[in-house]
């Protein structure tokens, strides 16, 4: 008899091996010559040699299936101990429109237009601006995509970062260190990550630093190789802070800056980064621009008015001062008339 031991890891059990082990009951009753038992993360199979082979590559080829979808369901099981034909849920999953797999075996793809065109600049440029009010996907798709690239080994690592800055409250008066301060901020990221890989898998790689989140600060001085790198909410980085960011890009990186020009959270008058550098780069080839509209809101149908009527009023503000700065540019060019008449 012989004996082989395959260890799971960065795996959740319960996904993996369904309650109570359900899943590998399934395949232990197919194989009714063997012994399959599961122990914590080891699943110990005993009998003949070419069962165990048998076996063990149906077992690895689950293993492939978990890291993919995020979990392992009976009809999983089936599909790999038969070779019928696909069932209508995975023909459904596995369409080419499919970003990536949720952590609960969901999917997640472009619901809009306009996210698609997101999804494809993504994959034909190395700099991406996404720009757009909240809501529209910005964050999601572009977590998607970083997380479809470190799946398909496409980069070693996922760098995620945002501006730390104060929107209307201090930072000096929330409790805990640096790292609890600031983890607020960076919160929506998380909830995305948490979306498209499962808890434990997701918590090796940030001890690992195969994902990154940290506030924009920590990017100073360092170059970034072979990596997916997102900067979030990029309206409220200063040009320095925007040029700073830009610059650290290495060879095979990926480099996404979304922002929102209505939610600029800076000082009156601090230049927004994001707004000058889609001046200095326009035209520059090789970088792609996507603009999202409140059509691409994806929240409450309520966020979507909210975002046009607070849109029709920052049109309305900004001709004004247009019209203002006209006419005070005409009434100098008078008095300076006059001075020359006189």
């Amino acid at each position: 008899m012989v004996e082989k031991v395959i260890t799971l890891e960065n795996i959740s059990l319960i996904d993996f091996l369904g309650t109570e082990n359900q899943n590998i009951k399934q395949l232990a009753a197919a194989f009714p010559s063997s012994k399959i038992i599961s122990r914590g993360n080891e699943i110990k199979i005993q009998g003949q040699t070419p069962e165990i082979t048998k076996i063990h590559e149906i077992l690895s080829s689950l293993i492939d299936h978990y890291h993919k979808f995020g979990k392992i369901t009976h009809n999983s099981v089936n599909r790999y101990l038969s070779s019928d034909s696909f069932t209508e849920e995975e023909v459904i999953i596995t369409s080419p429109d499919v970003i990536v797999y949720g952590s609960k075996g969901g999917v997640i793809k472009a619901k809009t237009p306009n996210q698609q065109k997101l999804v494809d600049a993504i994959e034909k440029n190395d700099l991406v601006f996404a720009l757009g009010p909240a809501g529209t996907g910005k964050t999601y798709v572009s977590v998607a995509m970083a997380v479809r690239a470190l799946k398909n080994k496409e980069v070693k690592k996922i760098i995620i970062s945002r501006p730390v800055v104060e929107a209307g409250e201090s930072l000096g008066f929330l409790p805990g260190d640096m790292k609890e301060k600031v983890d607020p901020y960076l919160r929506p990221i998380y909830d995305a990550l948490e979306d498209m890989i499962p808890v434990e898998k997701l918590k090796y790689y940030q001890e690992n630093k195969i994902i990154e989140i940290a506030p924009l600060a920590y990017m100073r001085g360092r170059t970034l190789n072979n990596a997916f790198v997102l900067l979030d909410e990029a309206q409220n980085t200063t040009p320095a802070q925007m040029k700073m960011f830009l610059t650290r890009m290495g060879p095979n990186a990926k480099l996404m800056v979304n922002g929102d020009w209505s939610q600029i959270d800076l000082p009156r008058n601090q230049r927004s980064g994001l707004m000058e550098a889609l001046t200095i780069l326009r035209g520059v080839k090789g970088i792609g621009v996507v603009e999202m509209t409140a059509d691409d809101v994806v929240r409450h149908r309520l966020v979507k008015d909210i975002v046009n009527a607070y849109t029709k009023l920052e049109e309305e503000r900004r001709a004004k001062r247009d019209a203002e700065a006209e006419e005070s540019e005409k009434q100098g060019v008078n008095n300076k008339r006059v001075k020359q008449s006189a």
